[in-house]
């Protein structure tokens, strides 16, 4: 694995604080009605993300999640105000403001959505895996989901073909312990979701996602035996959102006495408490970090509320592509 220095986990503290930052402004904007629709956020699981992103490499590999997927892109390398504009529905976000909260995208930066279709990216993951092995990218796909999309038949599906085909993806189940409101323990007869993999003789198994450190020792494992030819993993986050599944969750399926217990856990006050320990940084330096994250939160939503809304042109200028059919042509 590559060294966990003392920038790497600074890195991790600004991105990580960010991210939640971010989330934070869009609850907000949400009850504004600026953000409209359905908002999922990521409110600690921020080191399930952190951590990979220390294992990937961002010049090939790729990744694909579900519809809570706001700050992957972000550090994927996506602007985030080109994210934070996209879910404010502006013509400057990165689908022109037609995709909305739940369907980011960034064919540039290797992030592929965003989907609403609960386990629809499954099978999508396998298959941008199966063209990196038939083109010979070297590229490895992460495939999230939620625990509730584990319960999906397209997972048997992609599992079976990936490890057929030994295609070059790692397939990652975020357990936050909930499906939108079901706890995990309703939904099957066992818990431990990484068993699953054990049918198909896929290497899988548990991971501390609440840790980046640990969630970038198993990715590493995971992305190196998919870049050998060796085939795909399946890892299962242990983490925990701290809101509910979405912003219209009422949340009466859990105490906040189970929530303020899992914050003592934080991914973000772990990684500072190694900064402080470590002596990685004082207190005045981490308040400039803290600084630098709420100004660009800020510029972010500056950018996004001055932004123009699509003309209604752009309906049409998008759905066409044909030659037989040039009465609404494809502009864009």
């Amino acid at each position: 694995m590559k060294e966990v220095t003392k920038e790497v986990y600074l890195k991790w503290y600004e991105d990580m604080l960010l991210w939640r930052k971010f989330e934070d402004k869009l609850a907000a904007l949400y009850i504004q009605q600026k953000v409209r629709g359905f908002l999922h956020l990521y409110n600690g699981q921020e080191a399930v993300l952190a951590g990979a992103l220390h294992a990937m490499d961002l010049t090939k590999d790729k990744m694909i999640t579900a519809y809570r997927n706001h700050v992957q892109p972000i550090g994927m390398g996506v602007d985030p105000r080109r994210v934070m504009a996209e879910l404010l529905g502006k013509a400057t976000g990165t689908s022109k403001g037609m995709g909305g909260s739940m369907h980011i995208f960034s064919k540039e930066h290797r992030f592929y959505g965003g989907h609403g279709i609960v386990g629809g990216q499954i099978p999508l993951g396998a298959g941008l895996a199966f063209g990196d092995k038939y083109n010979g990218t070297g590229g490895v796909t992460m495939t999230y989901f939620g625990d509730g999309a584990a319960r999906q038949g397209s997972l048997h599906e992609a599992f079976n073909m990936a490890m057929l085909w030994k295609l070059p993806v790692v397939f990652i189940v975020e357990n936050n312990g909930y499906a939108m409101g079901t706890s995990v323990e309703r939904t099957a007869n066992h818990t431990d979701i990484w068993k699953l993999g054990l049918g198909y003789e896929m290497p899988c198994g548990p991971v501390d996602g609440m840790n980046p450190v640990k969630v970038a020792e198993a990715m590493t494992e995971a992305i190196d035996r998919a870049r050998r030819g060796d085939g795909p993993t399946f890892l299962e986050m242990k983490t925990y959102r701290y809101r509910g599944h979405s912003m219209s969750d009422a949340q009466l399926y859990r105490s906040k006495e189970e929530v303020e217990e899992y914050k003592k856990i934080d991914p973000i006050t772990q990684v500072l408490d190694v900064i402080l320990d470590q002596k990685y940084a004082t207190e005045e330096e981490i308040e400039v970090i803290d600084q630098r994250v709420k100004d660009l939160v800020e510029e972010c939503v500056q950018f996004a509320e001055e932004s123009p809304y699509p003309e209604i042109q752009q309906l049409y200028d998008v759905v066409y592509d044909q030659e037989n059919y040039p009465f609404t042509p494809h502009k864009l």
